[in-house]
């Protein structure tokens, strides 16, 4: 192990392959949480018509909740002893989150598709609960508990503000 390697090797009583397997699921989470972040702040600042000053208000609140979700998730993968993302091309490659780069999106298609993102970021973390719960890391496992129930939130609020009539 090189010496910077050591430096950066967080004591811990869970298993080394373990760990690494929580780490790679969570740092999964985390450039799906920043590419979350960053479509949800995007269509903050594009929304338009009728109910502006609402969805406005809504995805602010909402891109505030994800990107307050970042640290901690990164925390995790370090407290476990491994490393996290370092750049925007690490966060790259690893987003399963779609971006949007349409010059523009109406605010009902906007709704959907962070609807769909945030139900997606639901399953990734079941997955990795399954996967934390397995290496017996009981912190994250409570931890990934609090961010479903908060993108599940989030979909609701999509879905109601979507519904017609």
């Amino acid at each position: 192990m090189a010496d910077t390697d050591a430096a950066l090797k967080t004591p811990t009583d869970l298993s080394r392959n373990d760990t690494k397997t929580v780490a790679d699921a969570l740092n999964g989470i985390l450039a799906d949480s920043y590419a979350l972040y960053l479509k949800t702040k995007n269509f903050h600042w594009h929304v338009s018509g009728p109910h502006f000053r609402d969805y406005h208000l809504m995805l602010d609140d909402q891109a505030t909740q994800i990107l307050a979700t970042t640290d901690a998730i990164a925390e995790r993968v370090r407290k476990t002893g491994n490393t996290t993302l370092r750049s925007i091309g690490d966060i790259a490659r690893r987003q399963t989150i779609k971006d949007n780069d349409a010059e523009f999106v109406s605010a009902d298609k906007m709704l959907v598709e962070l609807r769909e993102d945030n139900l997606k970021l639901v399953e990734i973390l079941r997955e990795a609960k399954e996967i934390v719960d397995e290496a017996k890391d009981n912190a994250t496992s409570g931890i990934l508990d609090d961010w479903t129930d908060q993108a599940e939130e989030r979909a609701w609020f999509l879905f109601e503000a979507s519904r017609k009539g």
